[in-house]
């Protein structure tokens, strides 16, 4: 099967998780994404942490899968940015690129001549892709940002998830809103691909971490956005409906009900968890009554469900035709048969130590070769073979080297 993106070649100038799971994205999909690192590679490199496994082979004892999982399939160069040299390589490698992606703040992307007026000089047809923190242009577009300052701080994510008005404020895990943002990264580059395709001309999109997060909550903004009133950040004995609420079980496991209308679930609810005695229960007798009565009826609930475990009232809400969702730990989802049979943590034969597992993009194609196609490069591993194929001899290669304009393999 052929791939979407087999004759696409990507150039990518970016560290980190935000830009370069873009990239690993685009990567899956068949492109040939060249990865533009410092001479002392991405300092992503060696961040991740240590795999808890005696049983692994011993050249995975010290794999970084954290950068595997965002620069799988793609090829590195090595380049001294930094130097006028450096800058005029990528643009040389530019000229027969069909995509150029970074996340260099736009003051960076001027001082190294890569801003898309420069670029269309070389390529008049290429699509220029930035992801930012808060993006290239307004008071704040000077701002480095990380996801958990841009994404879950300044958006409001972190606010609107805490636990009532004197909740603390919950840590993210990591890269979550990066690569949430990678995939809004994927989708302007395509639309943008595309229209290069149809008009011949370049084409200039952006992303950045605090747009996405802001998208993310464009339910809550909708309206926010009208009356600019606060966020109610209700605790889980202030929810508005029973049927929409999480639930701890004797195992110290949780479950979330989301079942809405209220009254049309309400009593399938009850009877099956045993309460039906809480039907003709004054204090319950329709929605607005269970609100006002939210505290105790909660606790009604939870001493309740407190007697089986989480798989064990699983099957029993499955038989009920209930709407709810097991809260399952990081440990646990790569073993959930859900998720194995739908292919969420696919392999990889690394050349060396053997085969492991990595974790799926979001999307399936049915007659598409769209999977991790290798694994994450070595810093530089594919200097000598990218510079020949733009046309460069072995003395000029071997000069660069030795100028310390491009690292060695």
């Amino acid at each position: 099967m052929a791939a979407p993106l087999d004759d696409i070649v990507i150039l990518e100038i970016d560290n980190w998780m935000a830009a370069p799971s873009a990239g690993a994205v685009l990567a899956d999909m068949g492109a040939t994404v060249i990865k533009i690192e410092p001479l002392s590679g991405d300092p992503m490199r060696k961040m991740g942490r240590p795999v808890k496994n005696p049983d692994l082979a011993e050249g995975f004892q010290d794999y970084d899968f954290q950068f595997d999982v965002d620069n799988r399939g793609k090829q590195s160069i090595s380049i001294a940015l930094d130097q006028p040299e450096g800058a005029e390589l990528v643009r040389k490698l530019a000229a027969k690129a069909d995509i150029f992606m970074c996340n260099l703040l736009a003051a960076r992307q001027e001082k190294f001549g890569l801003g898309p007026e420069e670029m269309f000089k070389i390529n008049p047809r290429l699509v220029h892709a930035t992801l930012t923190g808060y993006g290239t242009t307004g008071p704040d577009a000077w701002r480095p940002g990380y996801d958990v300052t841009a994404f879950f701080g300044r958006s409001g994510l972190y606010d609107s998830s805490r636990e009532g008005d004197d909740g603390v404020v919950p840590m993210a895990r990591p890269a979550q809103g990066d690569h949430t943002t990678g995939l809004a990264m994927v989708g302007a580059i395509l639309g943008a691909l595309r229209m290069a395709e149809k008009t011949g001309k370049g084409q200039v999109v952006e992303t950045s971490l605090y747009e996405t997060a802001v998208w993310t909550q464009a339910t809550d903004y909708s309206v926010t956005a009208m009356d600019h009133a606060p966020v109610r950040r209700r605790p889980r004995h202030q929810m508005l409906a029973i049927c929409a609420n999480r639930f701890p079980c004797g195992d110290g496991n949780w479950v979330v009900f989301n079942m809405m209308p209220d009254a049309a679930y309400w009593p399938r609810v009850a009877k099956c968890l045993g309460l039906e005695q809480l039907l003709s229960d004054e204090r319950f007798v329709d929605p607005s009554s269970r609100y006002k009565n939210m505290g105790a009826l909660i606790d009604l609930f939870d001493a309740e469900l407190a007697k089986k475990s989480r798989d064990e009232w699983g099957k029993i809400f499955d038989d009920a035709g209930l709407i709810w969702g097991p809260v399952m730990g990081l440990h646990e989802v790569p073993q959930d048969p859900h998720a194995v049979e739908i292919g969420m943590f696919p392999k990889i034969e690394h050349p060396e130590h053997g085969t492991y597992t990595t974790v799926n993009i979001p999307m399936r194609f049915a007659t598409a070769d769209v999977k991790p196609q290798g694994p994450a490069p070595l810093i530089g591993q594919h200097t000598d073979e990218i510079l020949a194929l733009s046309g460069f001899s072995e003395a000029e290669i071997s000069a660069l080297k030795e100028a310390k304009i491009v690292g060695s393999n």
